[in-house]
């Protein structure tokens, strides 16, 4: 297959839709992947109670990052109404978060989660299935062409959707340069951008990403504030 004839289409909502061998595949403005025809939402580090991580070790964080990212993911959801939800790791950020969750931010997480399968991938952060919460939990995950993994791993396994490196991408645009948080793939693979409210970004043409992607079929999915906006690689800076 010659994955250079590859294109994206723009859809409704500002999403677009790529393709990973073979799988069809929308990537939402929020940061969350869809694939339609299977019904399955699939985001990455969420860093649920990040903020109160911070907060018990001195440093000091607004501590609304669940509820942003609750927001969010609920909008999301009602979106697409998936029948799955796959959280790709590292969706508390510390292995009591789950358990220090607040009655209110568990409960509109418990809601989310009724009526649909949940599978929670363990990450660096959450190698444990979090305390008090339905869902199926695995290390990674096979589906069809897919694998589904918290940490990407080095050399060019088809089908892998992996989280952990929160990518972003930066364009220079009328003399000013803009990084967002962005969505990675090259058709074989695709690493996720972080989803939480408190999380940061990796460029993609940073250390970290070398070796995983085939340069030539490189594309980053930019968030914007309403669409995601595809880049090819000679459009990125470092």
């Amino acid at each position: 297959m010659n994955l250079a004839v590859h294109t994206t289409r723009t859809m409704l909502h500002g999403a677009v839709e790529i393709d990973i061998t073979g799988h069809t595949a929308i990537c939402d403005p929020s940061g969350a992947l869809y694939l339609e025809a299977d019904r399955i939402l699939i985001v990455s580090d969420l860093h649920f109670e990040k903020g109160s991580s911070f907060a018990r070790r001195g440093m000091m964080l607004p501590p609304y990052d669940t509820a942003s990212t609750l927001k969010v993911l609920a909008a999301c959801i009602a979106r697409y109404h998936p029948t799955c939800v796959i959280s790709l790791g590292d969706s508390f950020h510390d292995g009591d978060a789950a358990a220090r969750l607040p009655e209110i931010y568990a409960r509109q997480l418990a809601a989310l989660m009724q009526g649909r399968d949940w599978i929670w991938i363990t990450g660096n952060h959450d190698p444990d299935h979090p305390a008090d919460l339905p869902g199926d939990t695995y290390r990674e995950l096979a589906f069809g062409s897919l694998v589904f993994r918290h940490e990407p791993s080095k050399g060019s396994p088809l089908g892998e959707i992996a989280g952990h490196l929160h990518p972003a991408a930066k364009v220079v645009r009328r003399g000013q340069a803009v990084q967002r948080r962005c969505f990675v793939s090259d058709h074989t693979r695709m690493i996720m951008p972080a989803f939480g409210a408190y999380t940061g970004g990796l460029n993609v043409l940073g250390r970290a990403f070398h070796g995983l992607f085939d340069g030539t079929n490189l594309k980053a999915y930019m968030l914007g504030h309403n669409r995601v906006y595809p880049m090819l690689r000679k459009a990125l800076y470092p």
